[in-house]
């Protein structure tokens, strides 16, 4: 036993050493020095102060913003530490109510409701935490923060088509909008 318990123990120091502290510090250093913006959250700061990270959405809900996808998280809208979705299914009642609550907020904050309304602005995601919506969900409200704002439609259409991004490598995902970003960009043209 006592030959078999000193190899086990040499085993175990140099596995530790290696997977323990070796790699995660070649890894964190690769990660610092390849992508920092993206190891250290991707953090938006403005004017010297943190607003944000482009990863992760917030809540925006006055009539002068455009408003992202529903968070499911708790005890608050967008709670990295809590992130989950919702996992309701469409017979769910539930979804239905969360659906009908949206489409009110958006009748009473001036929205124009004549259309379809896009789905990513009336269901929450998988993750709770989405910062973008689709190109469609940001056209249905440009008419809202456009009057909100007292801009004209074009100069609101202008900064969208900057803070639109298109599929990566022009095949893989669906064209986005972060609404943070744009949210931060609509404030910067008209000083808050």
């Amino acid at each position: 036993m006592k030959n078999l318990l000193r190899p086990l123990l040499v085993i175990f120091a140099v596995l530790t050493v290696f997977t323990g502290l070796a790699y995660p510090a070649v890894m964190t250093a690769f990660g610092q020095a390849a992508f920092h913006d993206q190891a250290n959250g991707s953090l938006i700061e403005q004017n010297g102060e943190l607003v944000g990270s482009q990863l992760i959405g917030q809540q925006f809900d006055a009539p002068q913003y455009f408003w992202g996808r529903l968070s499911a998280t708790s005890p608050m809208p967008y709670n990295a530490q809590g992130s989950s979705g919702s996992n309701l299914g469409p017979t769910n009642p539930a979804l239905l109510d969360e659906v009908k609550g949206r489409l009110d907020a958006l009748k009473a904050a001036g929205t124009d409701m004549s259309n379809p309304v896009p789905v990513d602005l009336v269901t929450s995601s998988g993750s709770g935490l989405d910062p973008e919506i689709s190109p469609a969900a940001v056209d249905y409200q440009i008419g809202r923060v456009a009057a909100a704002r007292k801009l004209a439609r074009n100069d609101v259409q202008a900064l969208i088509d900057r803070y639109t991004t298109g599929r990566q490598f022009g095949i893989l995902g669906e064209p986005r909008v972060n609404v943070l970003k744009l949210n931060l960009a609509l404030d910067e043209m008209t000083g808050g």
